[in-house]
Parts: C-alpha cells; sequence; structure tokens
C-alpha cells in the first residue's frame, strides 16, 4: 500500500515558497553543538531522498550537530526483506527506516527488527495525533513521519464537482471515463467501505469484503483505464482520455497549477490518507540520537518545512504550523478515510484474489 514517492518530479516548483526557505535559513545559522555524533536514516530513494538531503537533514545537523548519512530504502515492503537478512546476519545498513503503517504492522508481526523508542525523549511527538505513534506489545516503535492523500480528481471542463465518491457509479455521467488504480490495495476499498458501507468495520468478515468488491465491479463500465503507474493516470489526465478518478492530491494540485485540466476534491466522505513512519532498527545503539532526529521531525515548524519542500501533508494541526491556507490546500485536507491496514494483513490472500477475479470478470 506504501506509496513510491520518487516520480513526484514537479513538487519543488511550487513547494520552494519563500517562507519554507527563510526557516531553513534561520536554522542553519544556528551554531553546531556536537558534531561528532551522527546517525544513518533511510528513505525512499530519488527525487524524495534527495529533497530530505537538501533540506532536512542540514537543518537537522545545524540544530543539533548531529550528522546524517543518507541511506537509499526503495520502498517500505522491498526494506522490510533486507532489514530482515540484514537483521539475521547481525549487521544493518540503517540506524532509522521510514516504514509505511502496514509494513511497521507486519515488522512488529515479525518480531526483532524494530526497538521501542524512548518517547520521554521525543516530546514533541505530543504534536502528533495519537494515531500516528504506534504502539505493539514492547512500547511505542514507530512516529508518523509524513503523509500524503490519494484523491478524487475531476476534469472541471467536462464535469461538475461530485459532492460524494457514489457520484461516480453514474454511467450517464461517467461510462468509460474514470481512471482507478488496479492494485487491490490501493484504497478504493476503502472509499467504498467509507461510501456505502461501515467503513474500515466492514472489512471485519469475508461476506463484508466480497460486498466492497462487488459496489466496485459495479464501476468497470465507468473505468477507461486501470492504472498500476502514477504516470499513467497523469497522461491519461493530461490527454482527455479520462475526466475523473483517483489519483494523488499533491501532483493533482501541482498539475493544475501548471494549467492542466484537473480538479482535486474532497468529498464529503473524504479521502484516504497514508503515512510514513520512523522506526529504529533493533540493531541500533543511536536510540538517542535517533530520538532526537524524531522530535525534530515533529515539530510543526520541521512539518510544515518538508510540506513546503518536498510536498507532503503535516501530521500536526495546521494551526500550529505556518503553512498559508493555500499551502496547507495544496498537500493536505479533509475529512480523511483510514484504510484498514490491519485487515489487508490478516486477508491478503483472500482479498487479492476476490479483487483478481473481480477484474478478470469472473
Amino acid at each position: 500500500m506504501s506509496r513510491h514517492l520518487m516520480n513526484r518530479r514537479s513538487l519543488l516548483k511550487s513547494g520552494a515558497s519563500a517562507g519554507g526557505l527563510a526557516l531553513a535559513g534561520s536554522v542553519i545559522g544556528t551554531p553546531l553543538i556536537a558534531q561528532t555524533r551522527s546517525l544513518k536514516v533511510a528513505s525512499y530513494g530519488g527525487y524524495f531522498e534527495n529533497s530530505f538531503k537538501e533540506h532536512v537533514f542540514p537543518a537537522f545537523t545545524a540544530a543539533t550537530g548531529i550528522e546524517i548519512e543518507s541511506v537509499t530504502q526503495p520502498n517500505s515492503t522491498d526494506w522490510l526483506v533486507t532489514m530482515q537478512q540484514a537483521t539475521a546476519a547481525g549487521t544493518v545498513p540503517t540506524d532509522l527506516s521510514l516504514y509505511a503503517r502496514d509494513t511497521m504492522i507486519k515488522a512488529s508481526r515479525l518480531g526483532g527488527l524494530i526497538s521501542p523508542l524512548d518517547m520521554a525523549a521525543i516530546p514533541d511527538a505530543s504534536n502528533l495525533d495519537g494515531y500516528f505513534i504506534f504502539e505493539d506489545g514492547t512500547g511505542p516503535i514507530g512516529v508518523g513521519a509524513l503523509s500524503w492523500f490519494s484523491a478524487m480528481v475531476i476534469n472541471p471542463n467536462e464535469v461538475s464537482a461530485p459532492a460524494s465518491w457514489a457520484d461516480f457509479w453514474d454511467s450517464s455521467v461517467y461510462e468509460a471515463s474514470l481512471g482507478l488504480s488496479k492494485n487491490y490495495n490501493s484504497q478504493l476499498l476503502d472509499i467504498i467501505a467509507a461510501t456505502f458501507f461501515e467503513g474500515e468495520a466492514t472489512f471485519a468478515t469475508e461476506d463484508g469484503i466480497v460486498a466492497l468488491i462487488e459496489k466496485a465491479a459495479e464501476l468497470k463500465p465507468n473505468v477507461a483505464l486501470w492504472w498500476t503507474a502514477e504516470s499513467q493516470m497523469e497522461q491519461s489526465m493530461k490527454n482527455g482520455d479520462v475526466i475523473g478518478g483517483q489519483y494523488y492530491h499533491d501532483v493533482a494540485q501541482l498539475m493544475a497549477a501548471d494549467g492542466f485540466p484537473i480538479q482535486s476534491i474532497f468529498p464529503k466522505e473524504g479521502n484516504p490518507q497514508d503515512y510514513g513512519s520512523w522506526c529504529l532498527s533493533s540493531l541500533s545503539d543511536k536510540g538517542a540520537e535517533a530520538a532526537e532526529f524524531i522530535n525534530f521531525t515533529s515539530q510543526p515548524s520541521t512539518q510544515a518545512l518538508m510540506s513546503r519542500m518536498i510536498g507532503t501533508a503535516p501530521l500536526v494541526d495546521a494551526s500550529v504550523t505556518d503553512l498559508t491556507p493555500e499551502e496547507f490546500a495544496s498537500v493536505s485536507g479533509s475529512p480523511v478515510i483510514r484504510p484498514a491496514y490491519e485487515a489487508y494483513l490478516d486477508k491478503e490472500t483472500f482479498i487479492k484474489e476476490s479483487w483478481d477475479r473481480m477484474l478478470a470478470g469472473a
């Protein structure tokens, strides 16, 4: 379910606001305190990692004196396998990793891969909604770092903004004209659960899951594109091959700013929010440095910095940041649909096989 963020090529174009630059500049001017301390931090490679290296890591080092060594991780799922093998071998490539919530839950169930965090050393985590502090039987093992939304989008030149996701089932408006993600865990089922059923509770039984997938099947006549890569949906919206669908809120905002006919909407049911968390390797001896880093990224000023410079949605209330309403709207919104992460893990095979049969027309 985790999103690959490396393709968000144009976020910097609008993200490099004067406010963000001023913030980074003021922090960089802070005297160094303890230059000998260091920490290895993994993040999704490409654009995402480069943005962290350019904007976030230097600001943290300037504020604390702790040097950051950036480590490339491909995505949460593949990285978990790498970390599992590395832990078994007795040496790991990083202290902190960035895991999506489903991957964090899987790592917790495997056991022995993630160390509990000293929350007393992370006081600014109190800025985050408690949902973003993940605990298992060993204690708190993940603190939210950043998030992003999968949103309803339309071509405003072709259709009026729907008030509800349910409008996409209207074939008199949307026949053969929508673009939806092909992956079973891309949160369309969460949208359907929030729109037509009892939300996350619908995933509790196989009958509930079948009902969700049958409702998704009713959409098939209105789908022109089942996309597997962000670029497919982007190009289809640009070409006019589709007039609506499911896409990433931040990229849609940037496309709109570039003049393309796309509008990102938060309908009455809301949009799914996914997020990544910082998790400490069980073999790391840098718990103190990791706590300082997590505390730094939990601060409203750093959350705002990441929104401006990386394009991620803040995990703190917008009112405690200095983001303007326009800056906040470019990366976030409300209401929020929270995916049924544990159901996707507990019933993975059943959901995937049922979804694939639906797509195949069985």
